[in-house]
């Protein structure tokens, strides 16, 4: 089977898991889609071989193929995650086979007028109901006699962010091929002061905002200052880089390390 084929598979299993989560309300994260879908359909030794990026060949088919579900309007890619549209829940059904789904990609093929939504499977219902209830919250702690509301506040945006202050990391560095561009002697050096993000102390996650020409950049999130803690793209440790292409101007960063990854915004 070749790698074309290969991809076709995967990106059906895309559409699929997407679908699954839409009964449950779920906005599953990109990353999460494609590990699911990849460990459904693993990847060959032809697949498996690293790009330049240091990314899997087979894992760069698939996120490529991946805006052709965009572009057919049947999902959406968003910071707050992934979603399928109802054009990509009748996707399901009018293009049921790895075959259908990626004739229909490849030539543009409309939805047939009147095609049905997928039916929801007998438990959807409960297990939406079970993931819609409310959560026990945590009794709200209360101020010490000597404690601000804003210092009040500062903790509780900190709780959110899933990460401690004790347990925020020393220093995070954005590594990558733009390293130069920010005022760095050289690329992919965590030691330099130009590449060092900032944590907010209230929010809880690092930033760092760049004024970058247009290209296509890769980076990774440098912990403590050694590469023996890094995070790629999907907060993996010692992951594939993270990749963009950009249009040119100003972007930040952002990085959280409860999950470890990096968002732009």
């Amino acid at each position: 089977m070749s790698v074309r084929d290969n991809t076709n598979r995967r990106l059906k299993e895309v559409l699929d898991i997407m679908a699954a989560g839409s009964w449950l309300d779920e906005k599953p994260n990109g990353g999460e889609v494609l590990a699911e879908a990849t460990a459904r359909i693993p990847f060959t030794k032809e697949e498996s071989e690293l790009l330049s990026g240091g990314i899997p060949r087979g894992h760069k088919n698939l996120t490529k193929a991946t805006a052709d579900l965009v572009k057919a309007g049947w999902m959406s890619k968003g910071r707050s995650g992934w979603a399928i549209t109802d054009n990509g829940l009748r996707a399901t059904v009018a293009f049921d086979t790895v075959e259908k789904l990626a004739d229909a990609l490849s030539n543009g093929t409309l939805i047939p007028e009147g095609t049905p939504l997928p039916q929801k499977p007998a438990d959807a219902p409960a297990a939406a109901a079970a993931k819609k209830a409310p959560a026990k919250k945590a009794p709200a702690k209360k101020l010490s006699a000597t404690q601000k509301p804003a210092e009040a506040a500062a903790e509780q945006q900190q709780a959110a962010s899933g990460v401690t202050p004790e347990n925020q990391p020393a220093s995070v560095a954005l590594v990558g091929d733009f390293g130069t561009k920010l005022g760095a002697s050289g690329n992919w050096d965590p030691s330099h002061s130009a590449v060092q993000m900032d944590l907010d102390s209230i929010g809880g996650l690092w930033q760092l905002t760049a004024d970058l020409p247009r290209g296509h950049y890769s980076y990774k999130a440098v912990v403590n200052g050694s590469w023996d803690e890094n995070y790629g793209a999907f907060g993996v440790l010692d992951g594939a880089n993270h990749e963009f292409s950009h249009a040119g101007g100003t972007v930040t960063f952002h990085y959280n390390h409860a999950t470890k990854d990096v968002l732009r915004g």
